[in-house]
């Protein structure tokens, strides 16, 4: 079965509907620049509301120390981290105590090739954006992304929404999908009936 996250949750309840929708992740985004940026005390608050068994995953960028990242992950309760920088295999590397994903963008060049010396428990594939680092609501050619899961566990994101995550979990079965913008009313705000027929979708596609 597909694991679903629903990434850029921003609030109580759109948190909480995520989960009763069945939601298997959600995603806080910490890098200070994106329009889905919580707090630490807003994340802390948003976790204590997730009931069992859904994960918490911290989305930075860049973040400095990975030791001081493991620190503060630790700190607020995260499950996994999920690197969106220019992180190295030995940053991934000094992370322990919570599982690690590290982030790539797909680019006309990119290759599964470079995820071979990644020591992380997934990887997150994303549309390639000079502007951002993930959220930009836009697609990438999905045979790219073809042989990943050689790997490890392979989560794809970028432009996915409820018309089209069917078909990619059809053509590729990846271990999870990912979406933001695809599911929000506006940055950061969640539309109900958008993660409805979202999962809804996933899970049709599941069965066929």
């Amino acid at each position: 079965m597909t694991r679903i996250k629903i990434c850029g949750v921003t609030d109580l309840g759109d948190a909480r509907d995520a989960a009763l929708l069945g939601a298997d992740a959600i995603g806080l985004n910490f890098h200070p620049e994106s329009p889905r940026f919580v707090t630490p005390e807003r994340a802390m608050r948003i976790i204590d509301s997730l009931p069992p068994f859904v994960t918490a995953v911290g989305v930075f960028v860049n973040y400095g120390d990975p030791a001081a990242l493991e620190d503060f992950a630790t700190s607020i309760r995260l499950d996994a981290v999920q690197l969106h920088g220019d992180e190295s295999p030995d940053y991934c590397r000094v992370i322990g105590r919570v599982k690690v994903i590290k982030a790539f963008q797909v680019s006309p060049e990119f290759s599964v090739e470079s995820l071979r010396n990644y020591p992380v428990s997934g990887f997150h594939l994303d549309t390639y954006s000079t502007e951002a680092r993930g959220g930009t609501g836009r697609t990438f050619d999905w045979s790219r992304a073809a042989g990943a899961n050689a790997f490890g566990h392979v989560v794809l994101a970028g432009g996915l929404n409820p018309d089209n995550v069917g078909a990619l979990v059809e053509e590729l079965h990846p271990f999870a999908v990912d979406v933001a913008s695809g599911v929000e009313s506006a940055p950061g705000r969640k539309d109900y009936d958008l993660m409805r027929r979202f999962v809804e979708s996933v899970r049709e596609a599941d069965g066929k």
